[in-house]
């Protein structure tokens, strides 16, 4: 029995590992059903204005083609809550790639060719893509990403910073950023008999039914949202994304299954994109190095179709003690594709700018930018006023400065190439939401547990497995685990790094309960063996008394070649406190792909609004830079052990999105450690590294 209570926090294996590279796993655009046909959407080629004419005459004369849907003759859905699913119901176009219409056809060949061959006619109207400081449309709106306060603030900030000894004064800006998951979106629907099944890649199916019912107006219990796999997310398919009730109407419409598969150069416009973000921070400290004020001004900027407010000052309250703090948010409308998450959404751009500040704060100093870290650690959240159910940034801090040597590292030079290091501190929330979850002892001693998960890549049936295991005091292999459907008990999405201890936290409480009922059981187990099922609604969405936030530490060590302006990572290093990690394999691989993740952030990843033409520039993989192995010949990923009592029965944190948190501002720091020069602009790439250069 005591071997058995391992499997949690073992590193086992990836469940589906075999099946993922023998190609036997089936993603939603790789379902085979009889009668399949092939849809591909037509993109608006205007910023802004009214369809006036659709001409689809020689998109249907195109061999192979069924029909094409326009607003004209398109099914009517309800008004849904997100307007971005609002498709094909009325000639307005609020931004460029806005789907105007649909083809359907015989082969995605066709379908290609009968989307090329639309030809749509507009009345265009002014338009605005590109987010300036001091934009006379930016406004402080009612509430941020999530439902979150716009602004927070205590005390006197101003009169603080103007009063402070030491002072930074800064502006940080980051770029629109894409999600790019390794599978495209992509959704395979059909309707029998009033009944609708779709095969999409989602990080929540439940909710995918949900919305779908209600466009449709059919009740849930008459749709199946299945994702058994999932090629990656990072937030971009979170919610309900065009193709999937693209897919579901065209499949009415024709009375065929339907697929359609989003082209990688069509997703920034249509799945949603990190916003870009302006930050100012003003820092007051004392002379010794105490922070007095912290104010955080963030601007970013929403579509016309769904605001969007990218949270990217909610951390400035979480890090450090200040007697007085302000933290507000702007947002600008523009006609631009709507944003929505992408990993870490806030967090990331939010804590470059902080932890950058921070840095520059160490320089005024002349201290040592681990110290001054340490030196304004909080007893409490600084603008919630809660207590932390735990933090140990300190020591995080500390075992990563001894691991990376931080100490003895020196700037130096190496030919024309310089030497620097960095360091950047990071958090993340602690977030949870009701789930159900069913547990079943079977009569050949194996055991079933079945909630609608998401494994998005990250390992889900594993750990689901593992935390079973360990509540049922048997071995591994003797649970297995169901996921991926929506006529599963219901779970919520794979996001906010909650997914884990969301279904978790419900399979525990399921497999406590079997163990009462197999107490009180005599004799065999009936032919269908004996189940149960737990509900963590009203639990895990209770108020909780406690702040609670995973944190980490962040050392980063670059090359910057002053001849090129290419900027190396030879070397990423990070320690975090994140609860009891229940996986060390899939834990890792966590940290290490958010790392990674982070320096793609720092150095190679951003687009660009062209302001004549509305569109993002690097719209495909040749354009949008994502790092890969190569580009990081040495990282590392490490933890604390930490017992928290007041997060769930397992003990854990999301693991998730934290490692990308704090990489960027490390990496900047870093590069200003080896050139002196203090770049404030996302991406680091060589034409910004050169003029830095050349400037001094």
């Amino acid at each position: 029995m005591s071997m058995a209570r391992t499997a949690l926090g073992a590193p086992a294996e990836r469940r589906e590992g075999l099946a993922k590279v023998t190609g036997a796993a089936r993603y939603a655009a790789e379902h085979p059903l009889p009668g399949l046909a092939h849809a591909r959407a037509v993109p608006a080629d205007v910023i802004r204005g009214r369809i006036t004419g659709i001409d689809t005459g020689p998109a249907r004369a195109v061999p192979g083609v069924l029909t094409v849907l326009t607003h004209e003759n398109a099914p009517r859905l309800a008004e849904p809550d997100d307007a971005t699913l609002a498709l094909l119901q009325n000639p307005d176009v609020p931004h460029r790639g806005w789907c105007v219409a649909l083809v359907v056809a015989e082969t995605p060949e066709a379908a290609r060719a009968g989307a090329d061959a639309v030809r749509v006619s507009y009345d265009t109207a002014e338009h605005d893509v590109v987010l300036t400081p001091g934009h006379p449309g930016a406004h402080e709106p009612e509430e941020a990403n999530g439902g979150q306060p716009a602004r927070h603030r205590h005390g006197d900030p101003e009169s603080a910073f103007a009063q402070a000894a030491v002072r930074v004064d800064v502006t940080y800006r980051t770029p629109p950023l894409h999600n790019h998951p390794m599978e495209p979106h992509a959704s395979t629907a059909a309707w029998d008999r009033g009944r609708l099944t779709v095969y999409t890649s989602s990080q929540g199916t439940s909710d995918v039914r949900s919305v779908l019912a209600g466009l449709f107006a059919v009740p849930v219990d008459r749709i199946t949202v299945r994702a058994e796999h999932v090629g990656g997310g990072f937030g971009s398919k979170g919610s309900a994304r065009p193709d999937v009730v693209l897919a579901a109407l065209a499949a009415r419409h024709t009375g065929r299954p339907v697929r359609v598969v989003w082209p990688r150069r069509r997703m920034p416009t249509a799945v949603g994109h990190r916003a870009p973000t302006l930050s100012r921070l003003r820092l007051g400290a004392t002379s010794d190095g105490r922070l007095t004020a912290l104010l955080h001004d963030v601007t970013t900027h929403t579509s016309p179709v769904r605001s969007f407010v990218e949270l990217a000052g909610t951390t400035s309250g979480v890090m450090y003690a200040t007697p007085n703090l302000d933290i507000v948010h702007h947002v600008v409308p523009l006609d631009v594709p709507s944003p929505s998450w992408m990993r870490a959404p806030g967090e990331a751009t939010g804590m470059y700018a902080l932890e950058s500040a921070i840095d520059e704060l160490a320089d005024e100093l002349g201290m040592d930018p681990v110290e001054l870290r340490i030196r304004n650690e909080p007893d409490r959240e600084p603008a919630g006023g809660l207590p932390f159910s735990s933090r140990h940034l300190v020591e995080c801090l500390r075992e990563g400065a001894r691991r990376f040597d931080w100490h003895h590292h020196v700037r130096h030079a190496e030919g024309p190439v310089l030497i620097g290091t960095g360091v950047a501190a990071a958090t993340y929330p602690v977030m949870v939401s009701p789930c159900a979850a069913t547990a079943a002892a079977l009569p050949d001693g194996t055991f079933e547990i079945r909630v609608n998960a998401s494994d998005i890549g990250t390992g889900a049936r594993t750990v689901l497995a593992q935390i079973a295991a360990d509540a049922l005091a048997v071995p591994l292999d003797r649970v297995r685990t169901e996921i991926g459907d929506s006529d599963l008990p219901q779970a919520p999405v794979a996001g906010g790094s909650s997914g884990t201890a969301s279904w978790g936290s419900a399979v525990h409480e399921a497999c406590a309960r079997l163990l009462t009922r197999l107490a009180d059981h005599t004799g065999p187990l009936p032919e269908r063996g004996i189940g149960v099922r737990a509900d963590t609604s009203g639990r895990a969405d209770a108020d909780c008394p406690y702040a609670r936030h995973a944190f980490g530490a962040h050392f980063a060590e670059v090359a910057v070649d002053t001849v090129t302006g290419e900027v190396r990572v030879r070397r990423l290093l990070g320690v975090y406190a994140a609860g009891r990690i229940l996986n060390a394999r899939t834990a890792r691989s966590q940290f290490v792909g958010a790392m990674t993740m982070g320096l793609g952030m720092a150095l190679t990843e951003g687009s660009t609004l062209d302001p004549a033409y509305g569109d993002f520039a690097e719209a495909d993989l040749a354009s949008y830079h994502v790092p890969a192995h190569a580009d990081v010949p040495d990282i590392e990923a490490h933890w604390i052990d930490e017992d928290d009592p007041h997060l769930n029965p397992m003990g854990s944190k999301g693991i998730g999105e934290i490692g990308i948190v704090g990489t960027p501002a490390a990496i900047g720091n870093a590069v200003h450690h080896a050139t002196g020069s203090r770049l404030r602009t996302l991406p680091l790439t060589p034409d910004r590294v050169l003029t830095a250069l050349n400037a001094r």
